[in-house]
């Protein structure tokens, strides 16, 4: 099929989507299966490929997702229901003020964010947002947008992310250098983030009913089972909360720093899995909460459980976004974009950043843009005699062009708008916007360290 027919495809499928959710109110999984399967048949893929199609595009996403999302949410409803996050937001309101508030937030996510993957990280502190917005007296949306947009980019340029380090292999990047980069642009973006947020919530955003009613009840029930209060201090939320981001870090630093094949590299792997990492916290919630609170297993029990019905829509629909963007990658689609913008002879450095966030907005995964661009410019890199500064500032720019543009067919667009309680359109209006904004400000500073530095 022509490049042009297929670019009309995709152009017709996003569109038809967008009406389905926001115009006719369609459900968002029903919807993005529909439009999966119609570009399937519309793009002629083998008929006898399209289920199974349909079916990995599943499996891939809700292999590493629907683990980490029910064991992310029920240690954060222990927390929650134990009162445990409307105790640490008290407190740290107390000590910092409110108006300190967001921006502590946002920088805490940042550095949170440096070991471990984008979606573990903001299903950790979701439940931490919750409680600072209900101390408040506002709404997720407003604590919760900076600190998922600060924490994708650290996802997307810092190592040791997937997405950048395949691509620092790719095109022989030195990790090193694109850390200290990275990190460097991260931290103006953090307060760009702040502000961005605080500009887009203005306006109101009417929460989801789902979430509307989960954020009301949350912190309700933080009593003993003999009606009398014993919130778990401070401490011991941090530790809940500290502990499976330590575990993922040595993880993280183990597959940096040792070779393969190493006997310590193996064991740190192991423990600092990020579904390893949660099941030891959940298992500390039972010692550290359910304990001191004079739970019941019965009690305790039906504590977890209550976690799973908002999990389950969020993996659903996490699940159909993976098959989304799975069909739009076989299909041909994204290839055919990369081709063409590959023979429009941009700079480089541009080049790099405009394919991966074209490549991003396609096919949804920002990990598949950058590892994609950086495969397609690999060639032109090593032939055109760049320095090592050089090579790291390329794969950055590659890098925050996998930021840009997260929409309906992004899984972590699900998991965003979901917890914050944003419809599809606010989510757009939103979410999209400020993950645009941070990667071409990102780019720009690249840009610009590219200029004075080389």
């Amino acid at each position: 099929m022509s490049t042009p027919a297929l670019l009309g495809i995709a152009a017709g499928g996003i569109a038809l989507l967008l009406i389905l959710i926001v115009r006719w109110q369609v459900h968002a999984f029903v919807a993005m299966m529909l439009v999966s399967l119609l570009l399937a048949l519309a793009t002629q893929m083998p008929t006898g490929e399209i289920i199974s199609t349909l079916v990995a595009g599943m499996g891939g996403t809700l292999g590493s997702v629907a683990i980490l999302v029910a064991l992310g949410s029920m240690l954060g409803r222990m927390i929650e229901v134990s009162g445990g996050a409307a105790s640490l937001a008290q407190r740290f309101t107390q000590i910092l003020g409110p108006a300190r508030v967001p921006a502590a937030l946002t920088a805490a996510a940042l550095v949170l964010a440096i070991p471990v993957f984008f979606d573990v990280g903001f299903i950790i502190v979701v439940p931490i947002v919750y409680g600072f917005c209900k101390a408040a007296g506002v709404d997720p949306v407003k604590y919760g947008l900076p600190v998922a947009g600060i924490m994708l980019a650290v996802h997307v340029v810092v190592p040791p992310h997937p997405g950048i380090v395949g691509g620092a292999a790719i095109v022989s990047g030195d990790v090193g250098w694109i850390t200290l980069l990275g990190l460097a642009i991260c931290l103006p973006l953090a307060p760009l983030a702040q502000v961005t947020a605080k500009w887009l919530n203005r306006r109101h955003y009417p929460m989801l009913p789902t979430t509307a009613e989960q954020f009301a009840n949350f912190g309700s029930g933080a009593t003993t089972s003999a009606g009398t209060s014993r919130t778990p201090g401070v401490g011991t939320v941090l530790t809940l909360i500290l502990v499976p981001l330590i575990l993922i870090m040595l993880g993280t630093t183990g597959a940096t720093l040792l070779p393969k094949g190493d006997g310590l590299r193996t064991l740190l792997g192991f423990i600092g899995a990020p579904i390893f990492a949660l099941m030891v916290a959940l298992g500390l919630s039972f010692v550290l909460v359910a304990r001191r609170m004079g739970w019941t297993m019965a009690k305790t029990n039906d504590v977890m459980e209550s976690a799973l019905p908002p999990a389950a829509t969020v993996i659903l629909v996490t699940g159909a976004g993976g098959v989304l963007a799975k069909v739009l990658t076989v299909s041909g689609i994204g290839a055919a974009l990369s081709q063409v913008l590959v023979a429009t002879h941009l700079p480089l450095l541009l080049m790099g950043f405009v394919i991966s966030l074209v490549l991003r907005a396609a096919q949804g995964s920002a990990t598949v843009a950058i590892l994609t661009t950086c495969g397609l410019l690999a060639e032109a890199i090593a032939s055109g005699g760049y320095s090592a500064l050089q090579v790291a500032l390329l794969t950055v720019a590659i890098g925050f062009g996998g930021l840009g543009l997260s929409h309906v067919n992004d899984s972590g667009f699900w998991i965003v708008t979901r917890y914050l309680g944003l419809s599809v359109g606010d989510g757009l209006r939103s979410w999209t916007v400020l993950t645009t904004v941070l990667g071409v400000a990102g780019f720009l500073l690249t840009a610009l360290l590219w200029a004075l530095l080389t």
